[in-house]
């Protein structure tokens, strides 16, 4: 898709602060500081539409974008923060179940977990947390130039094993840096539009 226009539209806690549109929605879903930012300013073509920060937990709301007038990208909260309160973040926990659990234009997750790691606690309860509800989910193993191209197969295996990945989940190997991967997400994402 070539984007030609990318604005934020609102920045929302509760379901009647969400866009009224019936545009196709995509969650974008992390832990803290994996690179969600970085991952929708690349999709995005832009430099900076998503704020980014090296200080975790920076996102707090669920921040819509609208794109080419056709589609959202809802970027919630990064989990498994420790330093914010358990107070708020039971609160994220609940404003982002709300979303993923009521949200009809919500078409699938864009799960995002680093290439380098194997998925975290966190990721694995947010994997499952998706397959309870049928919610479906794009991986997207981001920091890939991070990584010698001769080891991204054993990488990627490691987050299918991990994750316990579903045959009809799709993984996408993504860097932000050098934008691998921006065609063939497009394209999955335009498949959940139909």
């Amino acid at each position: 898709m070539k984007v030609i226009s990318a604005d934020i539209v609102i920045s929302a806690v509760k379901p009647e602060q969400y866009p009224e549109t019936d545009i196709p929605e995509f969650a974008l879903a992390g832990r803290s500081n994996v690179g969600k930012s970085s991952f929708i300013n690349r999709m995005l073509g832009r430099k900076a539409l998503a704020r980014i920060s090296s200080k975790p937990g920076k996102t707090q709301t669920l921040n819509f974008f609208i794109i080419n007038e056709v589609l959202h990208f809802v970027d919630v909260p990064g989990y498994g923060y420790a330093k914010v309160s358990k107070t708020e973040r039971a609160a994220w926990g609940k404003m982002i179940e709300t979303y993923l659990t009521s949200r009809e234009q919500l078409k699938a997750v864009v799960l995002i977990v680093d290439l380098r790691h194997p998925p975290t606690q966190d990721d694995i309860m947010m994997y499952d947390f998706l397959k309870h509800y049928e919610i479906p989910c794009i991986i997207i193993a981001t920091k890939a130039d991070k990584i010698p191209k001769g080891k991204w197969q054993k990488h990627l295996k490691v987050t299918r094993e991990t994750l316990d990945l579903d045959p009809n989940d799709h993984i996408v190997l993504f860097s932000s840096e050098t934008g691998l991967g921006k065609d063939q997400v497009w394209s999955l994402l335009q498949s959940y539009m139909k």
